[in-house]
Formats: structure tokens, sequence, C-alpha cells
């Protein structure tokens, strides 16, 4: 029922002996009752009161129960209306229910009667308490979503400037790599910082394309890998004849995933430019990337060089070997090599990623 601890109900009928039996029993039995004889009355009333819920007569005279309760129904909250009406043609029954009543009672000589209006008016109040109460319920939901909505935008918003600064910050640390391997004048240490601002580069990718991209907590791992064998051939092609190719399926894939992938590739093709076709001589450098049945990923890096022998210690340092080790160990990948390759061929495979 309403929030006041007795309803209040107002009966509009023209039959003065009935209305005061109706407000006995209705009284008795725990509600508060007005009572209006015509028609006119009885609107005025409803305009000037709240009523819980009202018990409108179909004959009267002046105007009739159907136009009050057309009028009623037009309003923004209508309280709920019991029919009721001597006559006991359905085609009043429908006309009444079709125009907003909540209940309808034949208006009889029997012991039926208030027993049924009783629990007519009770249950039309209650139906009104559970829309509202669903109206309330939608009406929170739709404000959580729309707040929901709203911080997410934000929090994309907030990401992708966090992305774009981080971008803008290797590319930064990019350039100095670059100015201090013009600048330096041992072949070594040039390679090294060249090598390093390589691998900066690979990182710095993906935070680019996060940034420009159209979702920020996901990367395109193909068109990341693209990328970045383009930025490869570039910063490697004066050194080597070797021609660097790439093979990736559009996979979604996560930041962390997509920096450990893109450095492992950036190693190893770093060491198949480097040593795979020496004294420059012109040789393919493929790498490739697609997804298993199992929902993981299968990344191949391969030469036609001159191979590798196991047995012989790393040139260079191992460093890059030991990237890809450890970029390895972080994505439970298995790395192995194909003996029956060629030239080198790496072949890593990578479960599927872990649920947060």
């Amino acid at each position: 029922m309403s929030s006041r601890s007795i309803p209040r109900v107002l009966y509009i009928d023209d039959d003065e002996g009935l209305c005061r039996v109706v407000k006995r029993d209705l009284e008795r039995n725990g509600f508060s009752v007005d009572m209006a004889h015509d028609g006119t009355t009885g609107f005025a009333k409803i305009e000037a009161e709240r009523y819980d819920a009202i018990i409108l007569d179909h004959h009267m005279p002046g105007r009739d129960g159907l136009s009050i309760l057309a009028e009623i129904s037009t309003r923004a909250d209508p309280p709920p209306v019991v029919y009721v009406t001597g006559e006991a043609e359905g085609k009043i029954a429908v006309a009444a229910l079709k125009a907003g009543a909540e209940e309808y009672v034949i208006k009889e000589a029997s012991a039926d009667f208030l027993p049924l209006l009783r629990a007519g008016v009770a249950g039309a109040i209650e139906q009104r308490e559970i829309r509202r109460a669903h109206a309330a319920a939608e009406a929170e939901v739709r404000a959580a979503r729309d707040r929901f909505e709203n911080l997410a935008k934000e929090r994309e918003v907030l990401i992708r400037e966090i992305n774009h600064r981080i971008g803008n910050s290797l590319q930064l640390v990019n350039a100095f790599l670059r100015l201090q391997a013009g600048a330096a004048s041992q072949p070594e240490t040039k390679a090294a910082l060249s090598n390093a601002q390589v691998r900066v580069n690979a990182i710095g990718h993906v935070h680019r394309q996060l940034y420009t991209g159209s979702d920020v907590r996901e990367i395109d791992l193909g068109r990341y890998l693209e990328d970045l064998i383009i930025d490869l051939r570039k910063a490697l092609g004066h050194e080597t004849g070797a021609d660097v190719s790439v093979s990736a399926e559009a996979i979604p894939t996560t930041t962390d995933r997509a920096v450990s992938i893109g450095m492992m590739v950036t190693e190893l093709v770093l060491n198949a430019v480097k040593y795979a076709y020496p004294q420059r001589q012109h040789g393919p450098v493929r790498v490739s990337c697609h997804a298993t049945g199992e929902g993981g990923l299968e990344l191949v890096v391969e030469d036609d060089g001159v191979g590798m022998d196991a047995a012989a210690p790393a040139k260079g340092g191992g460093l890059g070997k030991r990237i890809v080790g450890m970029m390895g160990i972080k994505l439970q990948a298995e790395v192995s090599q194909d003996p029956a390759h060629q030239g080198v061929r790496t072949v890593i495979r990578i479960p599927p990623a872990q649920p947060a």
C-alpha cells in the first residue's frame, strides 16, 4: 500500500445509502473513506486531494463513470480505479478496463459484494505500489547504467591519454638512443644502442596502437606485428640483404602479451638479420603468427641461411636468446628449434591467456 498508514479511498456513487454501507465496511477494515454523490463533485475531490484508490459508479447524474475514468487516466500518476455498476453486461466491464480501470465489481444485493469490493480496492492499491516499485527499480537501473557508461567513457579517455603519454615518452627515449648511437665511435657501442632503439620501438608500437585504435584494452596482434616488421626493415635494412616478411592473423590480444610477443619477434629477427646471411648475401626472414585450435598461438620466425650450431657459444653475448627465454617464461610458452629446417626455424607455442 501507500506510504501512509491508512489508505485513503474516494467512493463516487449517487446511491447514498450504499455509500454509507461501503464506508462503514471499508473503515472497519483499515481504510479511510471520503464520499461524493455525483461525478462533478467526485472529480473535483480527485483534483483537490490525493487518494490511494477510487471506487467509481457507472451510472450517475451529470457525468457517468466512463467519462470521469477517461479524464483520470490522463493524469501523470492516476490513482487506481475500481469500477462498479449494477449492470452485468460484459461490454461495460470491457469499456471500463480499456479506459484504465484496475478492477471491476458487479454492484448487487448479495453477501459477496462488500468482500469483493474490499478485495478489489486492496488489490488495486497493491498493484499500483508494485508498478511504482517496478518503475523506481527500472529508473535506478537506467541511472546505474548511465553512470557506468559515463565512468567507462572517462576510463577509456584516461587510458588512451596514458598510452599516448607512454608512447611519447618512449619516442623521446628512442630519440636519445638514436642520438647516442650517432655519436658513438665504437662499432660495438653503436650496434648495442641501435638494438636498444629497436627494442624500445617494439614496446612503443603497442601503446601507439592502443591510443589510436577503437579499443583501449586490446590490440590487433596481426596489425602490430606488421607495423613492427615495417619499422625493423627501416632500422636494419642497411645492415644486411635480408628480406623480412610477415604473415599474421588479426588476433585480439592484451598489451602485456603483445609486448612479450613483440620482444621475442624483435630479438629473433635481429639475430636472423645479423647471422643468417653472412657477407651481406640476400635471403628471406619470415615471421608468421596464427591462432591454434586450442585457443593459443603459434609464432614462427625462420630463415634459409647458414643455420646455427647448437653446441657453439652464443654470438653477440647471447642477450637476444636470454630475452626470448624470459619472454617465453612470462607467456608460459614452449620455445623450440626445428632441426630439419635448412636455416634457423624457431617455433613458439603460446597457450591461451589465463583469465584475470
